[in-house]
């Protein structure tokens, strides 16, 4: 399998050759920037297309099918559109706060987004307490949340941001206890180590009980966390209108927007890294044709593909299941994900000790 870090090499001993080292890590600096913030764009726009096409199958209708082939420039008009907005400014507000929601929103996805391992040495940093970095930063999201319904001076923005945050404190413990029983399988938080240890075969596969358990949690806390149906309460529009968001316009609310799908690419990633292996090929014990044929399909084409695959299930959900009460759904964390999650850590911990695992 292709190793991206010898491309990347390349490119740093070119860079080197040429300027001064200073210069070189400014340039590489600013080269990951619009690498990570192009590719940003361009899969929040695939997803908001995705979806639609989704949601259209599964109401037997066409969904975007007017700009370009298949409507799939759609996505790229309704960008264009949102980008050309008046962002209207409104009295009574806190405005400085009300200016920076969006952002925090947009850094706390940026953050984890670029922790992610896209390929064979194609991850922009890797150290040693690095899945501990991605449940850190998605956690900067929610104070963005808030600041947005507090500073809107609007009782429903308020209402949304106070839902949004009973939720996703409540649901970050599920999230956190499920990666913390595939670290204590794995034995490091290091996400290269993590995506090292399933070269053999994935731990859905080899994790027995205590990872199928633990998979099933995160993507249901996973699904309540980016604010999807059925757990969309913070945005409830029969309620709320539009939420936390409802007196935002222009670019400010297609942060929002862009940043709730990218955020469900996220939340997928991490389950495919957890769980799935990563950018690491299917391979099985004994099977070495099936695995020398598996190693031909690029890294980065098994991370996409197994995220794009998580991520179709999670909007599943949402097309699928009925909007449930805030009471139901912190009902479903406290008392019954929650127990489960930590009677399965504990099972974790048995599996690890003994050698009860492939």
């Amino acid at each position: 399998m292709f190793d991206f870090s010898l491309f990347t090499n390349w490119i740093h001993t070119t860079l080197s050759s040429l300027m001064p080292e200073w210069l070189t890590i400014t340039t590489e600096c600013v080269l990951i920037g619009v690498a990570l913030l192009l590719t940003y764009s361009l899969l929040a726009l695939f997803y908001i297309y995705f979806e639609r096409k989704v949601c259209a199958a599964f109401q037997c209708r066409l969904g975007p099918n007017r700009v370009g082939p298949m409507g799939l420039l759609q996505s790229f008009a309704d960008m264009f559109k949102m980008l050309i907005k008046e962002i209207i400014s409104l009295n009574h507000t806190d405005k400085f706060l009300f200016a920076l929601a969006p952002y925090l929103v947009i850094l706390a996805s940026m953050l984890a987004f670029a922790v992610l391992p896209w390929g064979n040495g194609l991850q922009v940093i890797d150290f040693n307490i690095g899945i501990f970095f991605l449940i850190a930063v998605s956690s900067i999201g929610v104070l963005g949340i808030l600041l947005a319904g507090w500073s809107s001076n609007n009782k429903f923005t308020l209402i949304g941001a106070l839902r949004s945050g009973a939720q996703m404190v409540s649901y970050e413990l599920s999230i956190g206890l499920s990666v913390l029983t595939m670290v204590c399988f794995a034995g490091s938080m290091s996400v290269g180590d993590i995506v090292e240890a399933q070269s053999g075969l994935w731990f859905i596969f080899s994790g027995h009980i205590p990872a199928i358990i633990a998979f099933i949690i995160y993507l249901i806390a996973g699904t309540a966390e980016t604010n999807r149906g059925p757990f969309d309460l913070p945005e409830a529009e029969s309620e709320l209108t539009a939420g936390y968001h409802t007196e935002y316009s222009g670019i400010h609310f297609g942060f929002f927007y862009l940043a709730e799908y990218l955020n469900l690419f996220i939340v997928s990633g991490v389950a495919t890294l957890l769980f799935f292996g990563g950018w690491m090929p299917l391979h099985f014990p004994g099977w070495d044709g099936f695995n020398a044929i598996m190693d031909y399909i690029p890294s980065v084409v098994w991370f996409i593909a197994k995220a794009i695959a998580i991520s179709f299930v999670i909007i599943w959900f949402k097309w699928t299941f009925p909007r449930l009460r805030i009471d139901q759904m912190l009902a479903l964390e406290w008392k019954y994900l929650l127990p489960i999650n930590l009677f399965n850590l504990v099972l974790m911990v048995l599996v690890v000790v003994y050698g009860i695992h492939f």
